[in-house]
């Protein structure tokens, strides 16, 4: 007990700004445009609805909803949203969340493999509203979460620091061309985070690892990563997937951004790629062709966002009004938003 005394209070320390003790929290996202997320997909029951994926509910959306309740100064949200997450989604026996639960179904867990980002989402919340609002058991689940992560799936493989996508089916001895991963998993805002929630060496070298493999995964004419890459000898996009830049993929910048990372050509690299005619789009590696063009508000915010951080530009009106229809891309919007008005309001 006393060493979890001494790991709360030192990650109190760590998570807190500038190092000293947390002060009250102000709300990034506005009032009404969480008011309008929460009815479009949160239930009563504090499950986040992916409407566009069969309205199951996963680690991901979870963690996505508490940082955005997080993020709303709305601790009777998050706390809503947590209910769910530990009580339905916290079963496996390693500390990690499964990732999948279907409505539809009974048992309604169809999968009890985690989902690393939503794990490392999940922990990164709880770490943030726990040191916000002062709740040590908030920051007690963290460190537990970003200790299995740890130890679950950060591996050292093919020369570097990985994050496998999920503890089984990823690693070299699961698959003939592994290890395989998804970069768009890389949160580079909550890494840090999580080395001080769960201290090793580890977490840099995975941050800095996760942003060199990203400069060379440039497949196909338009020189992209794949969402889906074997890092068995060179990079190349992984079996048994579609060699594509898919929709996973199209939040890379912005938590490129997010996690302060500005590197201007890979940055400018990125958007350029991934639009047709300046709108996002999930694009086939192998002919560098558009497969979908993505015009909701909420996915051409990445590219809003890093044109702000790039060159100045301001935010154009259709990404400050938000009208969510869609889970994925109604979350990015939220969180664009909510990342230019902290760090970039003369873009607003």
């Amino acid at each position: 007990m006393r060493r979890w005394r001494a790991l709360l209070l030192a990650a109190s320390v760590a998570l807190a700004p500038g190092g000293a003790p947390a002060v009250a929290q102000q709300a990034m996202i506005n009032a009404g445009a969480w008011s309008a997320y929460k009815a479009k997909f949160l239930d009563a029951t504090g499950r986040i609805i992916d409407n566009g994926n069969g309205n199951i509910s996963h680690s991901e959306g979870q963690g996505y909803g508490m940082l955005l309740a997080y993020l709303a100064a709305s601790p009777a949200d998050f706390e809503q949203i947590w209910y769910f997450t530990r009580t339905e989604l916290l079963l496996r026996n390693d500390g990690l969340a499964v990732w999948k639960w279907d409505p539809n179904v009974k048992p309604h867990v169809t999968d009890t493999n985690n989902a690393s980002d939503g794990d490392m989402l999940i922990a990164y919340a709880l770490a943030l509203a726990g040191t916000a609002w002062k709740r040590n058991d908030y920051i007690l689940a963290a460190s537990r979460m970003a200790q299995a992560l740890l130890a679950e799936t950060v591996v050292h493989a093919s020369g570097h620091t990985l994050l496998l996508p999920g503890s089984e089916g990823f690693a070299a001895t699961d698959r003939e061309d592994g290890p395989v991963v998804n970069p768009s998993y890389w949160i580079y805002e909550a890494i840090p985070v999580m080395g001080a929630l769960a201290p090793s060496d580890a977490w840099q070298k995975l941050s800095d690892d996760g942003l060199t493999l990203l400069k060379t995964m440039q497949f196909g004419p338009r020189k992209l990563p794949a969402e889906w890459v074997s890092l068995n000898g060179q990079p190349q996009p992984a079996e048994g997937f579609d060699a594509e830049f898919a929709y996973n993929a199209i939040r890379i910048p912005l938590y490129l951004v997010r996690g302060g990372v500005t590197d201007k050509a890979l940055l400018t690299h990125l958007r350029e790629g991934m639009s047709q005619d300046g709108v996002p789009a999930t694009i086939d590696l192998t002919t560098g062709r558009p497969k979908t063009v993505l015009p909701d508000p909420g996915y051409r915010i990445v590219n809003d966002v890093v044109a702000c951080v790039v060159d100045g530009t301001k935010l154009p009106g259709s990404a400050l009004q938000f009208a969510p229809a869609l889970y994925y891309p109604s979350t990015l919007q939220l969180l664009g938003l909510a990342y230019i008005g902290e760090k970039h309001p003369e873009c607003l």
